[in-house]
């Protein structure tokens, strides 16, 4: 099979399989992108997220994650869903944490079309990555054509919005590879005008240290720092204000993934609900989701320096 036919089936699979796009580019090193991740560290950007730090080399280049890599399949997968918390007053959760987790959702259709691509190629080496490894995966997603780094430093697409998930899969065979999109933020300054925190300090470039999602998730400190109080619009895990005020997600449209979908009773959970929320009821709202990650102490943590 060739090329160009062997693209377009992997393409026709992912949409299947339910992502809403996939772009492939080469697989090669970062260079450009390894400068500007160099000198973001080197400002202490990366706040106490250690890990930004480990693996530069495999981060920058995919052939060391991947032995002979040649293609950089790139996919996003939506989660927009409209429906929100009942409670106004509620302390609130980042849609994309309202459901399942996405590591699990999302890497298992990444593993159903790695086989696919098996089954058609023959022997295939490649490893699949959902946020779970050291891979720059929107500047993979922005040369594969999904969409443009926007002013908040999200991935945007001009059809989709960006509440979407992005993923990809690192492979040792050759397709055709697609052409990066213009970027359509204009003269827009929406999300920066909007950051309670001032993260978004400048169009394009993101001071993670002071973004709400790093203090209410990465952050691991027993106390939120003080200087903080009052900013965080009662966001107890993520933020979607960025997003919130993007003119880009009026094009968004509701998921069709059902293990996204929030259940009733989290849903349903009142301002005194989460005032008074035991390690039980943390453990029943949160089983299968992203939230579990701050586990009952840092959720309580971040409720307290909302709500005290």
């Amino acid at each position: 099979m060739n090329t160009l036919a062997l693209t377009q089936k992997i393409k026709q699979e992912a949409k299947r399989l339910g992502f809403d796009a996939c772009g492939i580019s080469k697989a090669e090193r970062l260079d450009k992108e390894a400068f500007l991740l160099e000198a973001w560290l080197n400002r202490q950007m990366q706040g106490k997220m250690a890990y930004m730090e480990n693996h530069f080399d495999k981060r920058v280049d995919p052939c060391k994650l991947v032995d002979g890599a040649k293609s950089v399949i790139s996919l996003s997968y939506n989660y927009y869903n409209p429906v929100k918390q009942v409670d106004e007053q509620a302390p609130k959760i980042a849609m994309y944490a309202l459901g399942d987790d996405y590591h699990t959702v999302v890497k298992e259709k990444l593993a159903q079309l790695l086989e696919f691509m098996r089954t058609i190629a023959g022997e295939v080496n490649g490893r699949c990555f959902v946020d779970s490894a050291p891979v720059l995966e929107r500047a993979w997603a922005q040369r594969s054509g999904i969409g443009w780094v926007g002013k908040n430093t999200n991935l945007l697409s001009k059809r989709k919005g960006s509440y979407f998930f992005l993923a990809e899969i690192i492979i040792d065979l050759q397709l055709e590879y697609d052409s990066p999109v213009k970027d359509y933020c204009g003269t827009c300054t929406k999300c920066v005008d909007a950051c309670p925190t001032q993260a978004i300090y400048e169009p394009y470039k993101l001071d993670a240290s002071k973004c709400i999602s790093y203090f209410t998730i990465e952050l691991k400190d027993e106390s939120l720092p003080k200087d903080y109080k009052g900013k965080f619009e009662n966001w107890m895990f993520g933020c979607d204000i960025c997003q919130q005020v993007c003119p880009i997600n009026s094009q968004a449209t509701v998921h069709n993934e059902p293990r996204f979908k929030p259940s009733a009773p989290l849903l349903n959970m009142r301002k005194t609900d989460w005032e008074n929320l035991s390690e039980e009821t943390f453990r029943g709202l949160f089983k299968n989701s992203p939230v579990k990650r701050t586990k009952f102490k840092g959720l309580k943590r971040n409720i307290d320096f909302l709500l005290s």
